[in-house]
C-alpha cells in the first residue's frame, strides 16, 4: 500500500531524524524509558485544565499498581455517576507511564465528558508477559468493583489504549467476556497490536518503518515475552483468540506509516464478521505514535474530538 505522509507529520519525522536520537534497540529499557519521557515536552499539546486529577493505589495480588483519575469541568452525569474510560499507556509494554499519556488522558476526559482512569501496569523486561495483562485486567475489575466511590456509572465503564495499550485493551474486552465480567461498554484500540507474528503486510512495507521500525518492534518484543510459545497466546496475540463473538463496541484506529497498520484493520475486520459494533478510523498519512504529539500534529487534536464523539455516543 503506497504511504505519503502528511506535510506535517513528513516536518516531524524529519525533526525526529536530524535530532539524532539513538534507536531503542540500541538502548537498555531504563535509557529508552528516559528518552521517551523526555521527548513528550516536545511533542504535547498544552494539558486542558480538569476539575481534578487524583493519585489512585490499585490493590493486586503483588503489590499496588498505581493510577490516576481525571475528572473534567463537566463530566456527564446520571443520578450523580458519570462514565468512565480505563485507559492503558502505549510503550511496547516496555516504556512509558502517568505521565507520558497525561495530556492524551486530559484530552479525552474534557472531549468525551467523562472520567478517565490511567493504569501505570508493570513493565518489561523486569515484568515479562502476563504481568502486563495481569494489571490491565485486575485493574479493570477493581475499578468496576468499586465504581460508585470513585462517582463511576458501572454500567457504562468502557476500555481504551494506544499500540501496547491497545492490545491490553482488546484482552482486557476479551478476558472480561469469558470471565463473568466486568461488563465493558466499549474498546478503544488506537493503533493497536494484536499479532505477535508480526508478518500482516504491512510490517514488510519500508514506508510504515517511520519512528516505530520493525526493529523497534522486535526489541519490545524480545523484552515483554517469555519465547515464541507467547506469540501464540490471545493475552499477548489478542488476533489468535478463535472466537470474537460477544465482545463491546470497538473503536479501531490505524494510521497509514505504521507497521502495526494492517493487524489492527484485519482485527477491525473479524471484529465486524462477528457481529461486533465497529467504528474504524484511518489517518492514511500519519505515522504509529501521532496521536500523543497534539502540539506539531492537528489530526492528532481532531482523533481525540472524534474519539470523544464515539465516547458519547457508548451512553
Amino acid at each position: 500500500m503506497p504511504v505519503v505522509l502528511d506535510p506535517d507529520a513528513a516536518a516531524v519525522y524529519k525533526a525526529f531524524q536530524e535530532a539524532g536520537r539513538p534507536a531503542y534497540e540500541t538502548l537498555t529499557a531504563p535509557e529508552a524509558r528516559a528518552d521517551y519521557a523526555q521527548a513528550r515536552f516536545a511533542t504535547n499539546p498544552e494539558p486542558p485544565e480538569l476539575a481534578r486529577v487524583t493519585p489512585l493505589s490499585i490493590p493486586a495480588p503483588h503489590g499496588a499498581i498505581p493510577a490516576r483519575l481525571y475528572v473534567p469541568k463537566e463530566p456527564r452525569r446520571h443520578d450523580g455517576l458519570s462514565p468512565a474510560l480505563v485507559f492503558f499507556h502505549g510503550g511496547g509494554w516496555v516504556i512509558g507511564d502517568l505521565d507520558s499519556h497525561d495530556v492524551v488522558c486530559r484530552q479525552l476526559a474534557v472531549e468525551a465528558a467523562l472520567i478517565v482512569i490511567s493504569v501505570d501496569y508493570r513493565l518489561a523486561p523486569e515484568h515479562k508477559f502476563p504481568a502486563a495483562t495481569d494489571d490491565a485486567i485486575a485493574a479493570t475489575k477493581w475499578i468496576a468493583a468499586n465504581a460508585r466511590e470513585l462517582g463511576i456509572d458501572a454500567t457504562r465503564l468502557s476500555i481504551g489504549g494506544d499500540s501496547a495499550g491497545g492490545n491490553l485493551a482488546a484482552v482486557v474486552a476479551l478476558a472480561a467476556r469469558d470471565g463473568n465480567g466486568p461488563a465493558i461498554a466499549g474498546q478503544l484500540l488506537i493503533y493497536p497490536a494484536t499479532d505477535f507474528a508480526m508478518t500482516h503486510g504491512s510490517h514488510s512495507e519500508p514506508e510504515t518503518s517511520v519512528l516505530l521500525t520493525h526493529s523497534v518492534i522486535r526489541w519490545f518484543r524480545d523484552h515483554y515475552l517469555n519465547g515464541a510459545a507467547d506469540i501464540h497466546d490471545w493475552r499477548a496475540s489478542p488476533a489468535r483468540a478463535k472466537n470474537l463473538a460477544g465482545l463491546p463496541p470497538a473503536y479501531v484506529l490505524t494510521a497509514g506509516a505504521d507497521p502495526l497498520r494492517d493487524e489492527g484493520d484485519e482485527y477491525a475486520e473479524r471484529l465486524k464478521q462477528a457481529g461486533v459494533p465497529v467504528t474504524t478510523k484511518h489517518y492514511p498519512g500519519q505515522f504509529h505514535g501521532f496521536f500523543t504529539m497534539g502540539k506539531l500534529l492537528p489530526e492528532a487534536n481532531i482523533a481525540a474530538s472524534e474519539i470523544g464523539v464515539w465516547l458519547k455516543g457508548l451512553g
